[in-house]
């Protein structure tokens, strides 16, 4: 007797479930989540990078010093000695298995480590890589290239007065079903939810969270900060560090989401006239809601997604698990390129006065690692920099929505060195 009750709760459950997938499927056409890890992935099978001739080649002037090149180079190789070597990366209409994009890794590390001329650096490329570029978007073929950094909060382990916003861990009763066990079609795909009554439900979205006490129990608090909006810019940046009142700092990386959509309270502030679009950064958004309290809720649950985080020894760590580099690793849309490849992009870079304003912005061509991604990251004409930590880092990742052009580089298929 117990046992069919059993089977009758899991059929029940399994029958919701299917329901749910069937439903969602219908309305969205898609289900994704965001960050979500699938290391057997390959990367969407669309033309989004096009091959270039060797009279089309960028210009390759590097804008940084090698060093942070070659710590990103090296982070992307701890990543691709993880996965099977035989592993496939498609860019443009060919496929590059993980052992060659090892090899054109280690080769490209080994010149730059010759310190070559930007000249001798062209040619080397020219003689020995391909050059894939971005399709962009559709009426201009360009990239919109924004930025994110690593923020640094006030906090405490312990609630107090001051201290009252909670960073939460992943919650107990969260659960992610990777729908490709059920069909090979749903390939990569998730749905993030939680159990209730023998049924599979959405997880709470962020009006309910932060407004009740439904994570009591549910979700360890790692610690508790002074500042409601820097903790939503913590959830948006997706890494960063707390200053403890003990003197202690500790380093908070995404962990999941609860599953739900992302949506932009810029683009909310700018429709409803709050903020000129031309005038739009995250420093105008703090500094909105710095002076309208009264309008906090209304902004912030506009945006239902909502991070929960786990410590880290070292900050920030990227989609791929690795050291993001500042200046060097990107995000992007890992459904199109090529995880951890290498990069090359051009565009603009802010220049800030000893007051720490933008007085103009100057040229940004510089070697990237593609070592990251993001909910609202997506299609081949968006790229996110990460810029680092500091006053530079905000300023940067606040207001950058600049255009760009960006190509990926690997080692010939021919090359035998």
């Amino acid at each position: 007797m117990l046992f069919n009750k059993k089977r009758k709760k899991l059929l029940k459950a399994a029958i919701f479930f299917g329901f749910t997938m069937i439903v969602s499927l219908v309305i969205s056409g898609v289900i994704s989540g965001c960050r979500s890890v699938d290391r057997e992935k390959d990367i969407s099978r669309k033309p989004f990078l096009q091959k270039l001739s060797l009279s089309n080649y960028p210009d390759f002037t590097d804008d940084l010093d090698y060093a942070g090149l070659e710590s990103g180079i090296e982070q992307s190789l701890s990543y691709l000695r993880r996965i099977p070597p035989d592993r496939n990366f498609r860019l443009g209409n060919e496929k590059f298995n993980a052992a060659h994009m090892i090899k054109s890794f280690q080769d490209f590390l080994s010149f730059i480590k010759t310190k070559p001329s930007e000249n001798k650096l062209r040619e080397f490329i020219k003689r020995h890589y391909s050059v894939y570029k971005s399709s962009g978007s559709a009426a201009e073929g360009k990239i919109l290239v924004t930025g994110y950094y690593e923020p640094i909060l006030d906090g405490s382990l312990k609630k107090s007065r001051e201290y009252r916003f909670p960073i939460y861990s992943r919650p107990d009763d969260l659960v992610t079903i990777n729908l490709s066990l059920f069909s090979s079609k749903f390939r990569g795909k998730k749905i993030v939810g939680r159990f209730a009554d023998d049924t599979v439900l959405p997880y709470y979205n962020r009006k309910k969270i932060d407004g009740g006490n439904m994570m009591e129990k549910k979700a360890k608090i790692i610690a508790w900060v002074n500042d409601r909006v820097d903790l939503f810019f913590l959830h948006i940046q997706g890494s960063g560090k707390i200053h403890l009142d003990n003197g202690d700092t500790i380093n908070v990386h995404y962990h999941t989401t609860n599953g739900r959509p992302y949506r932009s309270i810029g683009k909310l502030l700018i429709e409803k006239g709050k903020i000129p679009k031309s005038e739009m950064s995250m420093q105008k958004i703090r500094e909105y809601l710095h002076q309208h309290p009264e309008e906090l809720d209304e902004v912030l649950t506009y945006n239902p997604n909502y991070v929960f985080f786990k410590t880290e020894e070292t900050a920030p760590i990227g989609y791929l698990g690795v050291k993001l580099i500042p200046g060097r690793s990107i995000a992007s849309d890992r459904n199109i390129f090529p995880l951890g490849a290498m990069a090359f992009i051009e565009t603009e870079k802010p220049l800030i006065d000893d007051s720490g304003k933008i007085h103009a912005w100057a040229d940004c061509k510089r070697f990237v690692l593609n070592h990251d991604t993001g909910g609202a990251i997506k299609g081949p004409a968006r790229i996110d920099m990460f810029w680092g930590n500091g006053t530079y880092a905000e300023i940067a990742a606040g207001h950058m929505q600049q255009g760009g052009k960006l190509f990926f580089l690997v080692l010939n298929k021919n090359e035998t060195r």
